[in-house]
């Protein structure tokens, strides 16, 4: 038997380790203007030449550079979302990824043997999301997810029909980078980002950098123990996967509430299959159990359960850009 896919797998993290030195180095933003060859991309990105051929080949192997006649250009996937200053940039991602995952997947087996959720900083108490303690850090997290929203919220505006929908509430919406993008793509629509109040600052700034003052509000509070503003539709994306099924169910009877009669909630997350066979859901799953005490994916079964449990009538499930799943749950009465 070949031990190949097992030797693959145990150097794994080595490829992604090039590709993140590789955006923080700025590699493919250096060649978003052309080709170059190997010592001018040494030049722009810094490289020493010690480890550059080797670090530049390989990234052509991975895919993400492609190298012909002893020069380098972007690979369509690079120069799609690794080119600094484009509307689908990733890099913030790839470096949220390279500053938080590593320091607690290192401590896996500990929590494997003990249950216990593994901090980035244990002797400060350590963060989950953007519930980070220094405003800045929050800022960096929450970039490094705007190009994601950017996406999911595109798609979410097609995916659902909102032609009979007035006002929607964005829970947990952080900044309010999906809100914007569905107010663009749906300007009928009133939009309000519901965050803890320490986010507003940063809501109001980026906002403001979006030209969308006035279209998207902020209302801030606690979800499970503030009212939660009324809307037609309210979007729970990436937050029920930070609690329990107890917690799960009981904000899904305060959502139930605030929903008016003949809305809908949306609820996203890498949900996991109900067979519990996709790896890439199911390593998600585990990452929320190693950062928080009560987090974890869910299965769809479960998450429809959920919501017929909360009043909803079920509206059933479909794909989201490949790595998600969205739920979809009807409140009873009104008209649309």
């Amino acid at each position: 038997m070949d031990p190949g896919p097992l030797i693959r797998l145990t150097i794994a993290d080595c490829g992604a380790k090039v590709l993140q030195s590789a955006v923080q180095l700025d590699v493919f933003t250096a060649l978003a203007a052309g080709p170059k060859d190997a010592a001018e991309l040494a030049g722009a990105a810094g490289l020493h030449p010690r480890l550059a051929a080797d670090f530049l080949d390989a990234l052509a192997g991975l895919g993400l550079l492609i190298r012909e006649d002893g020069r380098y250009r972007n690979s369509p996937l690079s120069d799609a979302y690794l080119v600094q200053g484009r509307d689908t940039y990733l890099g913030g991602f790839v470096d949220l990824t390279n500053e938080t995952l590593y320091g607690t997947w290192g401590r896996l087996t500990e929590a494997l043997r003990t249950g216990e959720p593994q901090h980035l900083d244990p002797d400060k108490g350590g963060f989950v999301g953007d519930r980070h303690a220094d405003p800045e850090k929050m800022k960096r997290f929450l970039k490094g997810l705007d190009a994601f929203s950017d996406r999911m919220g595109a798609e979410l505006a097609e995916a659902v029909d909102w032609s009979g929908y007035r006002s929607f509430v964005d829970l947990g919406g952080a900044r309010g980078n999906l809100a914007a993008v569905l107010v663009d793509r749906h300007p009928h629509l009133d939009a309000t980002c519901y965050d803890l109040p320490r986010t507003g600052p940063i809501f109001d700034e980026h906002i403001s950098r979006l030209g969308r003052t006035g279209r998207v509000r902020f209302v801030g509070g606690d979800f499970f123990t503030d009212p939660i503003p009324q809307a037609d539709v309210i979007v729970l994306g990436h937050i029920l996967h930070g609690f329990d099924a107890d917690q799960s169910r009981r904000l899904l009877r305060r959502v139930y509430q605030a929903v008016r009669p003949g809305g809908s909630v949306l609820i996203y997350d890498r949900m996991i299959d109900d067979a519990r066979s996709n790896a890439d859901r199911l390593l998600s799953s585990l990452h929320m159990r190693l950062v928080s005490r009560d987090g974890g994916e869910y299965r769809v079964a479960d998450c429809r359960a959920w919501v017929a449990a909360a009043g909803f009538t079920d509206g059933g499930d479909r794909p989201l850009l490949g790595t998600h799943t969205l739920v979809i749950g009807s409140r009873p009465g009104g008209a649309q």
